[in-house]
C-alpha cells in the first residue's frame, strides 16, 4: 500500500508541476498537444519506475507468420475507423494518447471544466458530450466529429462511458453504433488488462500490463460483437 501512497503523491506533484507549463501552451495547438503528450508520456515513466507497471502493445496480426506487426496500410489508424477501447485506468490513455498520433477523445463535458488541464485538453481537440441532451447533442457530436476526422484526426471512445473493474464488464453504449453508422466507419477494439495493475481504486500492483489491438470490424457490427471483440484479451 506504501507504494501506491507514494506512486499518487509523486503523480500529484508530476501534475502540479506541468499546470504552468500547460497553461503557457495555450497559445498554439500544436504546441498545446506537444506538451500533453509529454506529459502523458511522463505518466507512464513514473508508472514505471515508482509503481513497477510496464507495459506491452499487441497490434494486429498482419505477418503470414501471424507475428503481431505495428500498423500498415492495411491497419487503418489514420483517421478513418474509431478506435473502441476498453477503460481501466490512467495508464491506457495514456498508451493511446501517446502512441496513436493527432488522436482524440470523446469525453464527458466535465472533464473540460477542470482548471487549466482541462483548457488544455479543450484546446488539443478533445470532443465533449453532454450525455444530458439525448438525441439533438448526437447529432451535434456527429457533425462535430465528422469535421474532425475530415481533418486527418483519429477518434477514440470507450464505448462503455466510465472506468470498469477486472472481470466486470460494462454494457456498451449505443452512441458507438450511432457514431460508426452515421459516419460509415469500421471499428477497430481495443481491450485491455490495464485494471489489474492499476485499478480504479484500491492498491496498485506491479507487472505488465498489456494493450491488444483487435482486427477491424466494419460499421455493421452490433453491440455484442463490439463488446466480444474488445474484451477477447481484457482482464
Amino acid at each position: 500500500m506504501l507504494r501506491t501512497l507514494f506512486f499518487k503523491l509523486i503523480l500529484g506533484l508530476w501534475f502540479t508541476a506541468w499546470a504552468p507549463i500547460l497553461l503557457v501552451g495555450l497559445i498554439t495547438k500544436r504546441t498545446n498537444r506537444f506538451l500533453v503528450t509529454k506529459c502523458a508520456a511522463g505518466v507512464l515513466v513514473l508508472a514505471r519506475i515508482f509503481a513497477g507497471i510496464r507495459y506491452t502493445i499487441h497490434w494486429p496480426a498482419t505477418n503470414p507468420d501471424g507475428v503481431p506487426a505495428k500498423p500498415n496500410e492495411n491497419v487503418r489508424l489514420d483517421g478513418k475507423s474509431i478506435i473502441a477501447a476498453k477503460h481501466m485506468s490512467i495508464l491506457e490513455v495514456a498508451i493511446l494518447e501517446t502512441h496513436i498520433p493527432n488522436s482524440f477523445f470523446i469525453v464527458k463535458r466535465e472533464l473540460l471544466w477542470i482548471p487549466i488541464f482541462g483548457w488544455a485538453f479543450w484546446r488539443m481537440g478533445l470532443q465533449p458530450v453532454n450525455r444530458k441532451r439525448g438525441a439533438t447533442n448526437m447529432n451535434k457530436l456527429v457533425d462535430a466529429v465528422a469535421k474532425k476526422i475530415m481533418d486527418g484526426q483519429v477518434l477514440i471512445i470507450f464505448p462503455e462511458g466510465t472506468r470498469t473493474r477486472p472481470g466486470h464488464p460494462i454494457p456498451l453504449k449505443r452512441g458507438l453504433l450511432f457514431l460508426a453508422h452515421r459516419l460509415k466507419l469500421p471499428i477497430l477494439p481495443v481491450g485491455t488488462d490495464a485494471g489489474l495493475y492499476w485499478p480504479k481504486r484500491g492498491r496498485m500492483h506491479p507487472g505488465m500490463a498489456n494493450v491488444y489491438f483487435e482486427p477491424e470490424l466494419p460499421a455493421t457490427a452490433s453491440l455484442d460483437e463490439i463488446g466480444a471483440a474488445i474484451n477477447r484479451h481484457s482482464a
